[in-house]
């Protein structure tokens, strides 16, 4: 690396992309020593002394985290050259903001903006890494603002450039307004109790494909919730005891009964009640329903979620009306957990 940087410094930035084939870095930049330096290019061009040759600019297969992650491994810090989109989280509590303000934006200076700034800045949503010194200041909050209110349907001048997910998040609030600012309430105090202060997801975690009106932060507190595998086994425990069984609660699926030994025991547990409307509350075992893994991803798959209940009647509805569902999976086969109301 420190070579590449050598030969940086000797031909200048124009001749070292030229030589090499690179672009400008849009994306991350290398700063060691003072001055700032092209990540992938320097990556690229490092390859040569461990690998006899430099890479070509289409060699990095990884996008373009794939540079700066070999360069952070390396002991080099890294800058982003422009900061993240706005997460859903972020979009609440901005739309929030701007529903409390009349549907109007806000500027730059107002103290609402200044301190919705201050706690984006402290949300653990995006790596430090991918910030840069002007992340979410005041003027950058005062834009989203504008481009909500634009948006609103009321508004009747030229929108600014907002994304589909201002969209989104400006249309969940006019259509449920108490339960969105009730969200944004949640992520606030979330944040200033420190709750939501780790990272919102393991590395085995993979939420894209869920749906819920809470956003990332709560959803993935509401998932960890669910994977609580002490909670999990009290109401496996809970059931037996009372004579049940572990078939799905939607769909009657019994693991063991398809599987055999593979199967016992194991079925998973859903919270039934969304966080934006139980809050913070102790988890009681009537909270808990279980379910296969195929109903537990189509009741988190879209907003509002079915309960186990609703989603058992669409299930022996789709078979009443002819749709091919194995005999597995029908409400006859359903034995609900006495545990539950």
């Amino acid at each position: 690396m420190l070579k590449a940087i050598t030969e940086h410094n000797e031909l200048g930035r124009t001749a070292f992309l030229a030589k090499y084939r690179f672009s400008e870095s849009r994306s991350y930049l290398l700063l060691h020593e003072g001055r700032e330096y092209d990540s992938k290019a320097i990556a690229g061009v490092a390859h040569k002394w461990d690998h006899g040759r430099a890479l070509l600019p289409e060699e990095f297969s990884g996008g373009k985290d794939h540079a700066a992650a070999w360069l952070k491994r390396a002991g080099f810090e890294v800058k982003a050259v422009k900061n993240p989109d706005w997460a859903r989280d972020e979009i609440i509590l901005a739309c929030d903001l701007v529903m409390t303000n009349g549907w109007k934006g806000l500027d730059a200076n107002d103290p609402r903006v200044i301190e919705l700034s201050s706690l984006l800045q402290v949300m653990p949503i995006h790596a430090e890494a991918d910030r840069n010194e002007k992340f979410r200041n005041p003027n950058g909050v005062a834009r989203k603002t504008f481009d909500i209110a634009t948006r609103h349907p009321d508004y009747r001048g030229k929108p600014t450039n907002g994304g589909a997910l201002d969209v989104a998040v400006l249309n969940e609030f006019r259509a449920r307004p108490t339960e969105m600012s009730e969200v944004a309430r949640l992520i606030r105090q979330g944040i200033a109790a420190g709750d939501l202060q780790t990272p919102p997801l393991d590395e085995e975690e993979d939420l894209d494909d869920y749906s819920a009106p809470e956003g990332r932060l709560l959803m993935s507190r509401h998932m960890r919730r669910e994977r609580n595998q002490g909670l999990r086994k009290k109401k496996i425990t809970a059931v037996l005891k009372k004579g049940g069984t572990l078939a799905c609660e939607a769909c009657g699926f019994d693991f063991e009964e398809v599987y055999g030994d593979r199967g016992s025991g194991y079925i998973e547990c859903h919270h039934v009640v969304p966080l934006h409307e139980a809050g913070e509350s102790q988890t009681r075992l009537s909270d808990l329903a279980l379910i296969c893994a195929n109903c537990h991803r189509m009741i988190h798959r879209l907003a509002p979620w079915p309960t186990p209940t609703e989603l058992r009647s669409l299930i022996q509805s789709r078979r009443n009306a002819g749709a091919r569902i194995p005999a597995q999976q029908t409400a006859e086969a359903v034995q609900p957990s006495t545990d539950r109301p």
